[in-house]
């Protein structure tokens, strides 16, 4: 089950997809599912979430998303592009609302790429066009922690884009 902080945060961002009849859908790597986990552990979620996958390889991602979106994955995944192209075409996918991103790399090593471990990018894709990353980097090689830490960034950055909008 989640940790008490990210049920927490999903439940403000039931509150604000639910009031404004509205759907998200999730597109993780190394947070490993924790962000799905935590918004489907709101009751009454199937009124707001469509689906998420936890695509932990390029080959994954090619397979599910190719040609969902005419954005352009980057050369590489844990980066800015990746992390954009992955909720934009997850919502193309599952023709939602808004949709939230990530990709990093949890530890207790750093990836194939040259990122330390606790890396990650975190993205928002939302209505006319909204789309928007961060970038977090939390030091640490505790793949667990960092695993939390990637879901409370990206649901913090999607209850943050609601809030906006």
């Amino acid at each position: 089950m989640p940790s008490t902080s990210l049920t927490t945060l999903a439940g403000q961002i039931a509150e604000q997809l639910t009031s404004r009849r509205q759907t998200v859908a999730v597109a993780e790597t190394s947070s490993g599912g924790l962000i799905s986990a935590a918004l489907l552990s709101v009751p009454g979620a199937s009124a707001y979430y469509r689906g998420g996958t936890v695509t932990y390889t390029r080959d994954g991602v090619a397979a599910l998303f190719s040609g969902a979106t005419d954005m352009e994955p980057g050369d590489r995944g844990a980066c800015e592009p990746y992390a954009r192209y992955l909720a934009a075409s997850v919502a193309a996918k599952l023709g939602t609302d808004w949709s939230v991103s990530e990709a990093g790399a949890a530890g207790p090593s750093g990836n194939r790429y040259g990122d330390p471990a606790g890396h990650t990018w975190v993205a928002v894709a939302g209505p006319d066009g909204y789309l928007r990353a961060e970038h977090l980097l939390t030091g640490s090689d505790d793949r667990e922690a960092n695993m939390e830490s990637f879901a409370a960034a990206a649901l913090s950055a999607l209850l943050t884009s609601l809030t906006a909008a």
